[in-house]
């Protein structure tokens, strides 16, 4: 017999976290002292209420039958609730709002509601792979790159997309503040973009997983802030980043209701829904928001992380790499001056992991992606590897 893969599976590139996943394990196997400042997972546990939370929830005997594939109406209501404290934007928690098995779920399922085979998606370069190959080539769309450029602060260049011919195209992908370079996006910015697809009649769906992880001052706005904006958008969020728990795989869409519709379609079809322990939990973590403001560990979380990044900006610039100290997220988009894989490989020779820039795209190449999800005391033991080598 023989097994042969869909073409669309075919076309899907390599998934480079899953490769430094493997190199991980090989290295450990080997007895190699390993500092990883790849992957984004965070280190801090996630708050004392959380974990009382989820022993209380988890316990009950009731929270273990089917949820909703919508999610359940307590957990759709507090997103609501988050979302007009947070943001002052009013949600109808039954039409407006969809759970999901983390962001990256409704990412990739977006696309399968909306993008027929041949519909052209702008995607940006560099990116999370999962817009590209999760959402756009899984659905036999095809990418068009909006390259994201140093020069213009790593967003999209609105006047090229204006000259850019548009036929066809079914859906835009965003990513403020941004995985992997750390920008971030203005409301004036946001209008724009807004602007352009209502008049092209396109899609937008924004992924703001990292909006509670900003400092000195930064807050990020919601596309659906915008006038237009619900019009017209889909945002994404998620309680991994802000709660730190990405591995409970609990996230929302929110925005026009007739997209969540769209997605809800897709969902009915291949899943019950996040767990109903898990959406109870995430409830009580959205509702821990005073006035659109955090609750204390998650203030200290963003501290931790804002000390940490200090420290990487500073002392990787000390080792002689070009970068910014981000506003917003725990990375760090640093210039390697050359062919980022081979860059990653020196770091492994030291025992340091980070990852290639040309995992998230052909214009990240040049650029090494290094993450804050380490305590302060082995960012430093990493650079000082880094500095014997560099």
């Amino acid at each position: 017999m023989q097994i042969k893969l869909a073409e669309r599976v075919k076309k899907l590139p390599p998934y480079i976290f899953a490769e430094l996943e493997k190199t991980i394990n090989e290295k450990k196997r080997q007895g190699i002292d390993l500092i990883s400042l790849s992957i984004g997972d965070p280190d801090i546990p996630p708050p004392r209420f959380i974990l009382e939370a989820l022993a209380e929830e988890a316990s009950n005997p009731n929270n273990h039958n089917y949820s909703f594939s919508q999610g359940e109406p307590e957990f759709k209501e507090a997103v609501a609730e988050w979302y007009k404290g947070r943001f002052r934007v009013d949600l109808d928690p039954r039409r407006e709002v969809i759970a999901l098995i983390g962001s990256k779920e409704g990412l990739a399922n977006i696309a399968r509601a909306f993008v027929n085979p041949r519909d052209k998606v702008l995607v940006p370069n560099p990116a999370y792979p999962v817009y590209v190959n999760g959402a756009v080539i899984l659905s036999e769309g095809i990418p068009v790159t909006m390259p994201l450029l140093e020069e213009n602060d790593f967003k999209p260049d609105i006047k090229s997309l204006i000259e850019m011919d548009l036929k066809n195209v079914k859906m835009i992908f965003l990513n403020y503040p941004n995985n992997p370079t750390g920008s971030v996006m203005d409301r004036r910015s946001l209008k724009q973009i807004v602007d352009f697809a209502l008049e092209n009649n396109i899609i937008i769906c924004y992924d703001n997983a990292y909006s509670e992880i900003t400092f000195n001052g930064y807050k990020a706005p919601s596309i659906l802030e915008v006038d237009g904006g619900k019009e017209v958008a889909v945002e994404f969020h998620s309680c991994s980043k802000t709660f730190s728990m990405t591995g409970d795989r609990i996230g929302f869409a929110v925005g026009n209701k007739e997209i969540i519709d769209g997605l809800l379609k897709i969902k009915v079809q291949v899943d019950s829904g996040p767990p109903k322990y898990i959406q109870k939990v995430a409830a009580r973590a959205l509702r821990s928001y005073i006035n659109g403001e955090p609750p204390p560990p998650v203030k200290k979380t963003v501290a931790t992380y804002s000390e940490r990044i200090k420290e990487l900006t500073n002392r990787l610039r000390h080792i002689g790499l070009e970068c910014r100290e981000p506003l917003a997220t725990f990375y760090v988009w640093a210039k390697c001056g050359g062919n980022s894989i081979k860059f990653v490989q020196r770091l492994l020779e030291v025992g340091v992991i980070a990852t290639p820039g040309i995992g998230f795209g052909e214009y990240g190449e040049g650029y090494v992606r290094f993450s804050a999800t380490q305590p302060l005391e082995m960012i430093k033991e990493a650079c000082e590897r880094m500095e014997k080598i560099l």
